[in-house]
Protein backbone atom coordinates (compact mmCIF):
# COMPACT_ATOMS: atom_id res chain seq x y z
CA UNK A 1 0.00 0.00 0.00
CA UNK A 2 1.58 3.27 -1.12
CA UNK A 3 0.83 6.46 0.80
CA UNK A 4 -0.18 9.49 -1.24
CA UNK A 5 0.40 12.67 0.73
CA UNK A 6 -2.10 15.41 -0.10
CA UNK A 7 -1.54 19.03 0.82
CA UNK A 8 -4.30 20.76 -1.13
CA UNK A 9 -7.70 20.70 0.59
CA UNK A 10 -9.33 21.31 -2.79
CA UNK A 11 -7.90 18.08 -4.20
CA UNK A 12 -10.86 16.28 -5.86
CA UNK A 13 -9.76 12.98 -4.35
CA UNK A 14 -10.90 14.33 -0.98
CA UNK A 15 -14.50 15.04 -1.99
CA UNK A 16 -15.78 11.91 -0.25
CA UNK A 17 -14.62 13.24 3.13
CA UNK A 18 -16.27 16.65 3.32
CA UNK A 19 -19.10 17.79 5.65
CA UNK A 20 -18.71 15.04 8.26
CA UNK A 21 -19.71 17.44 11.02
CA UNK A 22 -23.14 18.13 9.50
CA UNK A 23 -25.16 14.90 9.84
CA UNK A 24 -28.11 15.84 7.63
CA UNK A 25 -25.90 17.26 4.90
CA UNK A 26 -23.50 14.35 5.18
CA UNK A 27 -26.28 11.80 4.81
CA UNK A 28 -27.41 13.58 1.65
CA UNK A 29 -23.85 13.47 0.30
CA UNK A 30 -23.51 9.78 1.08
CA UNK A 31 -26.84 8.87 -0.52
CA UNK A 32 -26.08 10.84 -3.67
CA UNK A 33 -22.59 9.35 -4.00
CA UNK A 34 -23.58 5.83 -2.96
CA UNK A 35 -20.97 5.72 -0.19
CA UNK A 36 -20.57 5.39 3.56
CA UNK A 37 -17.83 6.42 6.00
CA UNK A 38 -15.96 4.57 8.72
CA UNK A 39 -13.80 5.85 11.55
CA UNK A 40 -11.03 4.11 13.48
CA UNK A 41 -8.51 1.40 12.71
CA UNK A 42 -10.72 -1.49 13.90
CA UNK A 43 -13.58 -0.42 11.65
CA UNK A 44 -11.25 0.05 8.68
CA UNK A 45 -9.71 -3.37 9.25
CA UNK A 46 -13.21 -4.86 9.30
CA UNK A 47 -13.98 -3.04 6.06
CA UNK A 48 -10.91 -4.41 4.29
CA UNK A 49 -11.78 -7.93 5.45
CA UNK A 50 -15.39 -7.61 4.26
CA UNK A 51 -16.98 -7.92 0.80
CA UNK A 52 -17.61 -4.15 0.77
CA UNK A 53 -15.63 -2.15 -1.80
CA UNK A 54 -13.21 0.37 -0.27
CA UNK A 55 -12.83 3.62 -2.19
CA UNK A 56 -10.02 5.08 -0.10
CA UNK A 57 -8.50 5.44 3.35
CA UNK A 58 -7.49 8.80 4.82
CA UNK A 59 -5.05 9.03 7.72
CA UNK A 60 -3.24 11.69 9.69
CA UNK A 61 0.40 11.81 8.63
CA UNK A 62 1.66 10.76 12.05
CA UNK A 63 -0.30 7.50 11.73
CA UNK A 64 0.50 6.76 8.08
CA UNK A 65 3.37 4.30 8.48
CA UNK A 66 1.60 2.44 11.27
CA UNK A 67 -1.56 2.13 9.19
CA UNK A 68 0.36 0.83 6.17
CA UNK A 69 1.80 -1.94 8.33
CA UNK A 70 -1.52 -2.64 10.01
CA UNK A 71 -3.85 -2.64 7.01
CA UNK A 72 -1.59 -4.23 4.42
CA UNK A 73 -4.14 -4.01 1.61
CA UNK A 74 -4.02 -2.56 -1.86
CA UNK A 75 -6.29 0.45 -1.50
CA UNK A 76 -5.83 4.15 -2.08
CA UNK A 77 -4.28 5.55 1.10
CA UNK A 78 -4.17 9.32 1.49
CA UNK A 79 -2.29 11.13 4.25
CA UNK A 80 -2.38 14.71 5.45
CA UNK A 81 -1.60 16.62 8.66
CA UNK A 82 -4.18 16.05 11.40
CA UNK A 83 -5.00 19.78 11.44
CA UNK A 84 -5.77 19.62 7.72
CA UNK A 85 -8.02 16.58 8.30
CA UNK A 86 -9.95 18.64 10.82
CA UNK A 87 -10.26 21.53 8.34
CA UNK A 88 -11.42 19.14 5.62
CA UNK A 89 -13.99 17.15 7.59
CA UNK A 90 -15.00 19.63 10.27
CA UNK A 91 -14.26 17.01 12.94
CA UNK A 92 -11.15 16.27 15.00
CA UNK A 93 -10.42 12.54 14.91
CA UNK A 94 -8.31 11.28 17.81
CA UNK A 95 -7.80 7.98 16.02
CA UNK A 96 -6.59 9.72 12.87
CA UNK A 97 -8.03 7.26 10.36
CA UNK A 98 -11.10 7.34 8.10
CA UNK A 99 -12.26 5.29 5.17
CA UNK A 100 -14.96 5.59 2.54
CA UNK A 101 -16.59 2.55 0.96
CA UNK A 102 -19.22 1.94 -1.67
CA UNK A 103 -22.71 1.44 -0.32
CA UNK A 104 -24.01 -2.01 -1.32
CA UNK A 105 -27.18 -2.71 -3.25
CA UNK A 106 -30.16 -3.26 -0.93
CA UNK A 107 -30.91 -6.86 -0.01
CA UNK A 108 -34.31 -8.42 0.56
CA UNK A 109 -35.57 -9.88 3.80
CA UNK A 110 -35.86 -13.34 2.27
CA UNK A 111 -32.28 -13.16 1.04
CA UNK A 112 -30.63 -12.18 4.32
CA UNK A 113 -32.59 -14.65 6.48
CA UNK A 114 -32.04 -17.62 4.18
CA UNK A 115 -30.51 -20.30 6.37
CA UNK A 116 -30.70 -18.05 9.46
CA UNK A 117 -31.62 -19.36 12.88
CA UNK A 118 -31.69 -16.13 14.88
CA UNK A 119 -32.51 -12.65 13.58
CA UNK A 120 -33.04 -9.26 15.21
CA UNK A 121 -35.79 -6.95 13.95
CA UNK A 122 -35.66 -3.20 14.70
CA UNK A 123 -38.60 -0.79 14.63
CA UNK A 124 -37.99 2.95 14.91
CA UNK A 125 -34.53 2.67 16.49
CA UNK A 126 -33.12 6.04 15.45
CA UNK A 127 -30.08 6.54 17.70
CA UNK A 128 -26.92 5.65 15.77
CA UNK A 129 -25.02 4.62 18.89
CA UNK A 130 -27.79 2.20 19.85
CA UNK A 131 -27.76 0.83 16.31
CA UNK A 132 -24.01 0.27 16.47
CA UNK A 133 -24.22 -1.38 19.89
CA UNK A 134 -27.03 -3.66 18.74
CA UNK A 135 -24.99 -4.84 15.76
CA UNK A 136 -22.01 -5.47 18.04
CA UNK A 137 -24.27 -7.49 20.35
CA UNK A 138 -25.72 -9.32 17.37
CA UNK A 139 -22.25 -10.41 16.27
CA UNK A 140 -21.32 -11.45 19.82
CA UNK A 141 -24.37 -13.66 20.28
CA UNK A 142 -24.59 -15.40 16.93
CA UNK A 143 -27.34 -13.39 15.23
CA UNK A 144 -27.50 -14.28 11.56
CA UNK A 145 -29.21 -11.14 10.23
CA UNK A 146 -30.80 -7.85 11.24
CA UNK A 147 -34.04 -6.54 9.72
CA UNK A 148 -34.74 -2.79 9.77
CA UNK A 149 -38.16 -1.18 9.51
CA UNK A 150 -38.52 1.93 7.27
CA UNK A 151 -37.92 4.36 10.16
CA UNK A 152 -34.84 2.80 11.75
CA UNK A 153 -31.60 4.78 11.35
CA UNK A 154 -28.89 3.93 8.84
CA UNK A 155 -26.54 1.28 10.28
CA UNK A 156 -23.81 2.42 7.87
CA UNK A 157 -23.71 5.94 9.27
CA UNK A 158 -20.24 6.75 10.69
CA UNK A 159 -21.25 6.83 14.36
CA UNK A 160 -23.03 3.48 14.07
CA UNK A 161 -20.12 1.75 12.35
CA UNK A 162 -17.70 3.16 14.95
CA UNK A 163 -19.72 1.96 17.94
CA UNK A 164 -20.22 -1.44 16.32
CA UNK A 165 -16.41 -1.79 15.96
CA UNK A 166 -17.05 -2.75 12.37
CA UNK A 167 -19.45 -5.59 13.16
CA UNK A 168 -22.15 -3.87 11.12
CA UNK A 169 -20.08 -5.01 8.13
CA UNK A 170 -20.18 -8.62 9.30
CA UNK A 171 -23.86 -9.09 10.16
CA UNK A 172 -26.12 -9.06 7.07
CA UNK A 173 -29.05 -6.66 7.16
CA UNK A 174 -32.05 -5.66 5.07
CA UNK A 175 -34.48 -2.77 5.24
CA UNK A 176 -38.13 -3.58 4.59
CA UNK A 177 -40.67 -1.22 3.05
CA UNK A 178 -43.87 -2.85 4.24
CA UNK A 179 -44.26 -2.71 8.01
CA UNK A 180 -45.39 -4.51 10.08
CA UNK A 181 -46.14 -6.88 7.18
CA UNK A 182 -42.51 -8.01 7.36
CA UNK A 183 -43.28 -9.75 10.65
CA UNK A 184 -45.85 -11.88 8.84
CA UNK A 185 -43.30 -12.63 6.15
CA UNK A 186 -40.88 -13.87 8.79
CA UNK A 187 -43.59 -16.11 10.21
CA UNK A 188 -44.22 -17.55 6.74
CA UNK A 189 -40.50 -18.31 6.52
CA UNK A 190 -40.70 -20.37 9.70
CA UNK A 191 -39.66 -17.84 12.34
CA UNK A 192 -41.34 -17.37 15.70
CA UNK A 193 -41.49 -13.63 16.32
CA UNK A 194 -40.83 -12.43 19.87
CA UNK A 195 -41.45 -8.82 20.87
CA UNK A 196 -39.31 -7.51 23.72
CA UNK A 197 -41.49 -5.31 25.94
CA UNK A 198 -41.52 -4.22 29.61
CA UNK A 199 -45.22 -5.03 29.86
CA UNK A 200 -45.99 -7.02 33.01
CA UNK A 201 -48.31 -9.38 31.16
CA UNK A 202 -45.56 -10.48 28.78
CA UNK A 203 -43.89 -13.86 29.25
CA UNK A 204 -40.62 -13.86 31.26
CA UNK A 205 -37.57 -14.32 29.07
CA UNK A 206 -36.56 -17.44 30.98
CA UNK A 207 -39.77 -19.20 30.04
CA UNK A 208 -39.05 -18.61 26.37
CA UNK A 209 -35.45 -19.75 26.59
CA UNK A 210 -36.54 -22.94 28.34
CA UNK A 211 -38.37 -24.05 25.19
CA UNK A 212 -36.87 -22.03 22.36
CA UNK A 213 -38.20 -22.18 18.80
CA UNK A 214 -35.98 -23.50 16.03
CA UNK A 215 -36.02 -20.16 14.20
CA UNK A 216 -36.41 -17.00 16.25
CA UNK A 217 -36.87 -13.32 15.42
CA UNK A 218 -36.37 -10.91 18.33
CA UNK A 219 -38.26 -7.65 17.73
CA UNK A 220 -37.00 -4.46 19.43
CA UNK A 221 -38.51 -0.98 19.49
CA UNK A 222 -37.23 2.55 19.87
CA UNK A 223 -35.73 3.93 23.05
CA UNK A 224 -38.59 5.38 25.08
CA UNK A 225 -41.78 4.59 23.16
CA UNK A 226 -40.91 0.96 22.49
CA UNK A 227 -42.77 -1.07 19.89
CA UNK A 228 -45.89 0.28 18.25
CA UNK A 229 -49.30 -1.23 18.84
CA UNK A 230 -49.37 -2.59 15.30
CA UNK A 231 -46.01 -4.32 15.73
CA UNK A 232 -47.04 -5.85 19.06
CA UNK A 233 -50.25 -7.12 17.46
CA UNK A 234 -48.26 -8.79 14.68
CA UNK A 235 -45.89 -10.97 16.73
CA UNK A 236 -46.33 -14.49 18.01
CA UNK A 237 -45.34 -13.77 21.58
CA UNK A 238 -44.44 -10.85 23.85
CA UNK A 239 -41.43 -11.30 26.12
CA UNK A 240 -40.07 -9.28 29.06
CA UNK A 241 -36.80 -9.18 30.98
CA UNK A 242 -37.57 -9.53 34.72
CA UNK A 243 -36.37 -6.44 36.63
CA UNK A 244 -36.36 -5.00 40.11
CA UNK A 245 -39.36 -3.07 41.36
CA UNK A 246 -39.39 0.56 40.28
CA UNK A 247 -37.48 -0.05 37.03
CA UNK A 248 -39.46 -1.00 33.96
CA UNK A 249 -36.82 -0.94 31.22
CA UNK A 250 -33.16 -0.60 30.25
CA UNK A 251 -31.44 0.88 27.22
CA UNK A 252 -32.53 -0.90 24.03
CA UNK A 253 -29.00 -2.10 23.22
CA UNK A 254 -28.63 -3.41 26.79
CA UNK A 255 -31.97 -5.18 26.51
CA UNK A 256 -30.86 -6.74 23.24
CA UNK A 257 -27.65 -7.99 24.85
CA UNK A 258 -29.49 -9.55 27.80
CA UNK A 259 -32.04 -11.29 25.62
CA UNK A 260 -29.57 -12.44 22.99
CA UNK A 261 -27.18 -13.78 25.61
CA UNK A 262 -29.96 -15.93 27.02
CA UNK A 263 -31.08 -17.05 23.58
CA UNK A 264 -27.52 -17.79 22.43
CA UNK A 265 -27.18 -20.68 24.84
CA UNK A 266 -30.26 -22.54 23.61
CA UNK A 267 -29.74 -26.05 22.30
Amino acid sequence: MAVERIADLDDPRLEDYRHLREPSRRMTVERSRGIFTLEGALSVEALLASPYVTRSVLVAEEHADKMVARLGAEVALFAMPSSAMTDLTGVHFHRGVLAVAERPEPRSLAEVVRGARTVVVLEGVNDHENIGAIFRNAAAFGVDAVILDPTTADPLYRRATRVSLGHVLRVPFARVERWPDALGELRELGFTTLALTPSRDADPLGAVVAGPPARLALVLGAEGPGLTTSALASVDRRVRIPMAEGVDSVNVATAAAIALSAIFGRS
